[in-house]
């Protein structure tokens, strides 16, 4: 991946952690942020996996779609 398209999806990706409030759940705190992120992974592996993925894309494009309607 070239750099600036590997920077511009970290700032994606940054991005929505702020835009689901992680941040501000734990206070900014990065070592929280990552643990938060590392127990997701864990939750996601195994047999588990396709469906909590399906969970979470439900949710997100939920999220989405209100947050296009209510135009933040």
């Amino acid at each position: 991946m070239k750099r600036r398209a590997r920077t511009r999806r970290l700032i994606e990706l940054g991005g929505l952690i702020v835009k689901a409030r992680l941040d501000v759940l734990v206070d900014d705190d990065r070592a929280a942020i990552y643990g938060a992120l590392l127990g997701i992974v864990q939750q996601g592996e195994g047999e588990r996996r396709e469906g909590l993925v399906a969970l979470w894309r439900r949710k997100g494009k939920r999220a989405f779609e209100v947050e296009t309607i209510g135009g933040d």
